[in-house]
């Protein structure tokens, strides 16, 4: 990261800029990646046939953490959302087909890919919402239907969406019974299906802006209008779209916290840095008794967040069995990490004065990322929800236990008994 990735890092922004993207160097970054064995990193349960390291949860971390300080850096060791998770999907779902022709460039770091899910005509935040449709005719899947803010939908190497629809006609192949389990079920009515970027039909339509910050990778709003693909291009079983979209999120929202540390971390060097170096009415920033709060509170809170996120890593790869424990925890570091990078980043703005508001630091990117992660991936409040209905679980299966704990005038009278 310091030798070959950082002083590219000017360059990478004046290609941007220049509507070069992705940068020409990028391609021999990757290659030198490569070729040190610093390659798909994420990938502990792929096997053998993912070229490259495959470090457990706990140890792709600090990685993680690393590479987050150059945002594109990802890119340079395949490490990149949403490509990631989705490199998961398919290895856990894919049929052959899907393999060789997606899973396999994907691995190689020949293509990129998206996961088309949030839609702007429905409240996301509740996924039974979704109503982009795919109904089965003959031997095709159709699919109509709109999604935005879909991430690295505009990379020019994008070639494959994974899209998350609502069933609209059942396969004819099922049984009466599980037919009707999948119509009552909401968590049942949803599948994944794999659309080519450049089939006929599918219009990306604008790559939005977040906060007025122009991704060049994108955000994209896409249009689906009678979207025809092959039977083979669904992802899965039908109905299962819900399960495997929980399979993805788990070790993806770790590499966003871990990510986020990384630029915490770094906005804390510059604004203890700038403190130092900086003089205001005779005397150094570092002198004012709220700088030094500042700073302090940062520390803390990086370092809090940092043993948060490397416990659930560390959750994970002990293959726990309780899965709603480990859920309610994936959604406390993901509130935690939004809360994180806003908090820190603002304080290193502050410090920074006019220049952080500027694009001459990162500050103010990483800032806009922080806002935006209190949405993606479902806003804080669901997540706050999750953690609450796990306390609450365990409250109901504790019933009682902790009325030894309160002194009543009776219980004062009462002789202590010991055997």
């Amino acid at each position: 990261m310091e030798r070959y990735v950082l002083p590219y890092n000017a360059a990478w922004h004046r290609s941007v800029l220049d509507g070069v993207y992705p940068p020409v160097f990028l391609e021999d970054l990757k290659t030198l990646a490569q070729e040190e064995g610093l390659w798909n990193f994420f990938t502990p349960n792929l096997g053998a046939e993912a070229v490259g390291i495959g470090l457990s949860n706990l140890d792709y971390a600090p990685l993680a953490e690393i590479m987050g300080r150059i945002p594109w850096a990802a890119e340079v060791f395949n490490c990149s959302a949403p490509d990631t998770g989705n490199m998961e999907l398919l290895h856990r779902f894919a049929n052959p087909m899907q393999r060789e022709r997606w899973l396999a460039p994907l691995l190689a770091g020949k293509i990129r890919s998206a996961f088309a899910m949030t839609e702007p005509d429905v409240g996301s935040s509740d996924p039974t919402n979704l109503q982009t449709s795919v109904k089965r005719i003959s031997n095709q899947l159709v699919l109509n239907g709109r999604k935005w803010f879909i991430t690295g939908a505009a990379h020019p190497r994008c070639e494959v969406l994974l899209v998350m629809c609502r069933n609209t006609e059942e396969p004819m192949h099922l049984g009466h019974e599980i037919v009707d389990f999948l119509q009552t079920n909401v968590h049942h009515q949803h599948s994944i299906v794999l659309v080519p970027i450049r089939e006929v039909g599918l219009e990306i339509v604008r790559n939005i802006s977040v906060v007025h910050n122009h991704a060049p990778e994108g955000h994209c709003e896409i249009v689906f209008r009678n979207v025809h693909v092959p039977a083979d291009h669904l992802l899965g079983n039908w109905g299962d779209g819900f399960a495997m979209a929980q399979a993805r999120l788990g070790p993806g929202r770790i590499h966003h916290c871990m990510r986020t540390i990384g630029q915490c971390e770094l906005a804390l060097e510059m604004a203890t840095q700038r403190a130092i170096e900086r003089k205001a009415f005779g005397h150094y920033l570092s002198d004012y008794a709220n700088i030094q709060q500042w700073i302090a509170e940062s520390r803390i809170e990086i370092d809090q967040a940092r043993l948060l996120v490397q416990r659930v890593a560390w959750l994970l790869d002990s293959n726990n069995k309780d899965l709603a424990f480990i859920r309610a925890q994936i959604a406390a570091i993901k509130v935690v990490a939004a809360r994180l990078q806003t908090s820190v980043v603002d304080r290193a703005m502050q410090i920074f004065g006019a220049m952080g508001l500027s694009p001459d630091t990162p500050l103010a990117y990483f800032w806009t990322w922080g806002r935006a992660m209190h949405l993606m991936d479902g806003p804080d409040e669901v997540h706050l929800r999750t953690v609450a209905r796990h306390e609450f679980v365990k409250a109901h299966a504790q019933q009682g236990s902790t009325a030894t704990y309160f002194t009543t005038p009776e219980q004062m009278q009462q002789e202590p008994r010991i055997r």
